[in-house]
């Protein structure tokens, strides 16, 4: 029996080899796992941070998915004036900013609110923002957007308000000297409790209202005006809507100058429908 005992005992270890397997770590499972764990955590993150620098350098080409956006991006359709012509609706931001050199459009957050909602697991909190956007010579948009992050919200809402962006009728106070200045006539608007009236102004004026009132129309453009509003005009947001409903009003009145015979001219999705036809896509 000891002589099979010692058969089957190990021959003793070299100091060199003793050495080896304590600095590797005792136990093969062990340090095969710590050593795969913190190779792959390291690869992990090179990919990871690869990925994010290709997708911020690489922005993707538009590729409109309406007919309104394949005639911008043919150039086809010249001006924002041709679309409001016609009423047409717009459903890509893309068409906006083709129509708009970069730095012309500027935007504005006016206010950030914060939402809760209660749930089984607890309160969910959440942002509204509010974005104003405008070019400060006739075009004014105004959009809204929540998110549970401040900056998703801020993209969205900016989006928002290139989406809903209106043209802005200006006129005069007086005598038509030099460039429109003040709104064409008395314009009312309204949105919950908060009823807003905007009332044309001599040259000079400047904008007489708050601060709120005072950003929105000078992105819309108007130098000269006079305004009027009741209700609960501290609710910011409700407040923003009657005066973008009271600016959207200018184009709604028939004035008589502009009784002269109306040009009937072919819309544009009727003049170049041929060019529809042919790069519209097949669908499988």
């Amino acid at each position: 029996s000891r002589a099979r005992q010692g058969a089957h005992t190990p021959a003793p270890q070299s100091t060199a080899d003793s050495s080896h397997l304590a600095a590797m770590g005792e136990g093969g499972f062990g340090k095969g796992k710590g050593d795969a764990g913190k190779g792959f955590k390291g690869k992990g993150k090179g990919k990871k941070g690869k990925g994010k620098g290709k997708g911020k350098g690489e922005e993707k080409e538009w590729e409109p998915m309406t007919k309104l956006g394949r005639l911008v991006k043919d150039q086809k359709i010249e001006s924002m004036e041709d679309i409001y012509l016609h009423s047409l609706p717009i459903k890509e931001y893309q068409i906006i900013d083709s129509f708009f050199q970069p730095g012309t459009l500027k935007d504005e957050v006016m206010k950030i609110h914060p939402v809760q909602k209660m749930t089984s697991a607890g309160q969910t909190n959440r942002f509204v923002c509010f974005v104003l956007v405008g070019d400060m010579s006739g075009h004014i948009g105004l959009g809204s957007k929540m998110s549970k992050e401040v900056a998703t919200a801020i993209r969205g809402g900016i989006i928002a308000a290139k989406l809903a962006l209106i043209p802005v009728r200006r006129g005069y106070w007086g005598s038509k000297l030099g460039s429109p200045h003040t709104t064409p006539m008395k314009v009312h608007g309204k949105c919950g409790s908060v009823r807003v009236r905007l009332i044309p102004a001599p040259r000079g004026t400047g904008i007489v209202g708050s601060p709120v009132m005072k950003k929105m129309l000078a992105f819309a453009g108007v130098a000269d005006c006079f305004t009027c509003t009741c209700g609960h005009s501290r609710t910011t947001e409700n407040f923003m809507k009657a005066t973008f409903e009271a600016l959207r009003a200018t184009y709604g009145y028939l004035t008589p100058d502009l009784w002269k015979e109306t040009q009937f001219v072919k819309p544009p999705f009727q003049e170049h429908t041929d060019h529809l036809s042919q790069t519209q896509k097949s669908v499988i």
